[in-house]
């Protein structure tokens, strides 16, 4: 699996946080907040964790047994996935984000005909929501459907000018192995929000897949710039420049055995 993939980047445990120190009311709205706010942080284990908290406080949360359920897909646990999926299904046999998170977790799993029936229900129920047509784009793209290029072209304009949606589309392509395609909404998302480090980070990534090791480090320095509290910006240069030395190297030895 690849370091884009698996992306996550989380506090220290034991670790005050702000509200905490300031004694703000821990209600469902405090909980969507830092859930959301870990999601768009690639922290994908601490939202699971405050959206388990928001259904604490609020089981009839659609919202939130999608958020589980998506969660679990970025943390690779697809077994887990399909069970929230289908406990949350009971409850919302028609919830159109639920119905294209369960087609994705049958696509991982292998079910592709489930996983295409789930989609088109997805789809049926709410043709104009972003992540049905991104969840429609990542099923056909394990099924080798052309069609995915569509879905997921259709899911940035329905949701332009919001990055987290193409961060979103990048990080499906690249989950495929499409690095080339993944850099058009990466370019988007940083476009639509340049103060994020995050989809700085992730373009850098995505290049130095690529071997665009200039551009590579272009995007590592923002991301740096803009967040210093994580270092997986500072360590993503490092290892451009190490492996830099290491070409230059690899040429010198090339030259002289000539």
């Amino acid at each position: 699996m690849s370091r884009f993939v698996n992306l996550e980047f989380g506090g220290q445990a034991g670790e005050q946080t702000p509200a905490q120190a300031q004694g703000v009311v821990k209600d469902e709205a405090f909980y969507q907040h830092e859930a959301q706010t870990a999601f768009e942080e690639a922290d994908f284990q601490k939202a699971l964790r405050s959206y388990a908290k928001i259904l604490e406080f609020n089981p009839q949360n659609a919202a939130a047994w999608t958020a589980q359920v998506r969660m679990l897909l970025e943390l690779d646990q697809c077994a887990e996935a399909k069970v929230w999926a289908d406990q949350a299904l009971e409850r919302f046999p028609r919830e159109a984000d639920l119905l294209a998170a369960k087609a994705v977790v049958l696509a991982r799993l292998g079910e592709l005909q489930s996983a295409l029936a789930f989609s088109d229900e997805a789809v049926g129920e709410n043709a104009a929501s972003p992540y049905a047509w991104l969840a429609r784009g990542d099923v056909l793209l394990t099924a080798r459907e052309t069609l995915a290029d569509y879905c997921i072209d259709k899911a940035l304009m329905l949701a332009r000018g919001d990055w987290v949606t193409a961060w979103q589309a990048a990080r499906i392509r690249v989950r495929h192995g499409q690095y080339a395609p993944a850099l058009r909404p990466l370019h988007q998302a940083v476009e639509w929000n340049p103060g994020h480090f995050l989809p700085w980070l992730e373009l850098g990534l995505c290049q130095e897949a690529l071997g665009l090791a200039g551009a590579a480090e272009k995007s590592f320095s923002q991301a740096r710039e803009l967040n210093r509290q994580h270092g997986a910006a500072a360590q993503a240069l490092s290892r451009l420049g190490s492996r830099g030395a290491g070409d230059r190297i690899r040429d010198w030895w090339r030259r002289l055995k000539k």
